[in-house]
């Protein structure tokens, strides 16, 4: 008797169960209880008491500035556009200092221009927060050698002038690049050789503002860069090596002047691949 009341009581709890279940969905359907189809994620939260995952936003890779495979370990002074578009890369060297960078950086962003920075190891080493605005502003980066050094030098001296400053530019910002510029252009004294051995592109230039000549005005560097600009031109000026206030003054007129004879600036890994589709 007390085995069939048992079964009996199970049967009684599973039919209440069922009836509960059915007139909850009877009440769904009526609409007489929330429908959770129709609801926002916050609210159905809010209802089930669950917790939502934290969506982490996407970690930024650091900035990274190859060569097209054709570019390495070559050396170039311009580049070659099949269309002739007038485009030009203003290269800024022997940085990054103040206060002339943080000034270079105002007016290139001024004016909507990104450039390219052959930096000096050094002073990367003594202006890491300047040279990580200079990154963080978009601009692209080369490798200036780590003193600046115009001798000639063994191949051990030259590797440690361009690893020391590849390092110091990847500790400092992560970046890593393969553009390389010789200290004063010279082609000869062990550098070029070295950046060549190890696929980088030796970059020098077309045209030079000459902004190191001491005895020049502002606006002698603007004339300078107006007269020899082409399509495809590799244009230099200076924002570190000593007092570059006067290649500041002539920045904006450099910029300007271009821009009005319908040029317009791209960095020099951006002019390369102008090259390569």
């Amino acid at each position: 008797m007390e085995k069939y009341l048992g079964k009996r009581h199970q049967i009684v709890k599973v039919v209440a169960i069922a009836s509960i279940g059915f007139a909850l969905g009877m009440l769904l359907h009526l609409k007489l209880l929330p429908d959770d189809s129709n609801q926002s994620a916050p609210e159905k939260q809010a209802l089930s008491g669950a917790i939502a995952p934290i969506q982490q936003p996407a970690k930024a890779l650091p900035p990274a500035f190859p060569i097209p495979a054709k570019f390495a370990g070559k050396t170039l002074y311009d580049v070659k556009l099949d269309n002739n578009e007038k485009v030009v890369a203003l290269t800024i060297d022997d940085g990054p200092q103040a206060p002339e960078t943080p000034q270079v950086l105002d007016i290139l962003k001024s004016h909507n221009v990104k450039a390219t920075f052959f930096v000096v190891g050094r002073a990367v080493e003594a202006n890491p927060e300047i040279f990580q605005r200079t990154v963080a502003e978009g601009h692209a980066i080369g490798n200036h050698t780590w003193h600046h050094w115009y001798r000639r030098m063994s191949r051990a001296t030259a590797r440690s002038e361009i690893e020391r400053t590849a390092e110091i530019i990847q500790k400092t910002t992560g970046v890593k690049t393969s553009l390389f510029r010789p200290p004063g252009g010279f082609l000869n004294n062990g550098l070029a050789a070295y950046a060549k051995s190890q696929k980088q592109a030796v970059v020098m230039w077309s045209v030079s503002s000459a902004d190191t000549d001491p005895r020049a005005k502002p606006e002698a560097f603007v004339n300078n860069v107006l007269k020899g600009a082409k399509p495809g031109s590799i244009i230099l000026m200076h924002d570190g090596g000593g007092d570059r206030s006067r290649s500041v003054k002539a920045l904006p007129g450099m910029i300007g002047g271009l821009k009005q004879k319908g040029y317009r600036f791209v960095t020099l890994p951006e002019l390369l691949e102008m090259t390569s589709r």
